[in-house]
């Protein structure tokens, strides 16, 4: 019963994330505004990390399972990779180096 009700707010919080997304328009996926409304839900204490912890440790040690698809569809893409291998390098080093940037200036300011 546990893990329903942990299972229960993931796709919950995922499907406001795409109502919200839906009818606002926003440029963001619905999973994307669901993450972050269970990151505001977790930050004000509205949503216990006890009430989560199993399903998102099961996500996390399985999250090598998300990338297959990613994966696949890159190799649909090939030629298009081929071609515009430097812009796409140059975006991949680039986005790494600002989200580690961003996490650990977070990091450093939480603690």
């Amino acid at each position: 019963m546990i893990l329903i009700k942990q299972v229960a707010i993931f796709l919950g919080l995922w499907l406001l994330g795409e109502i919200i997304s839906y009818y606002s328009h926003l440029p963001l996926s619905g999973s994307i505004i669901g993450m972050l409304l269970l990151l505001i839900g977790l930050e004000s204490k509205l949503i216990k990390t006890k009430d989560v912890k199993d399903v998102a440790n099961f996500l996390l040690n399985n999250m090598a399972m998300f990338f297959i698809p990613a994966g696949v569809g890159l190799m649909c893409h090939y030629r298009v990779l081929k071609q515009e291998w430097l812009p796409i390098s140059v975006a991949i080093v680039v986005s790494a180096i600002v989200v580690m940037t961003v996490v650990g200036l977070i990091m450093k300011k939480r603690s």
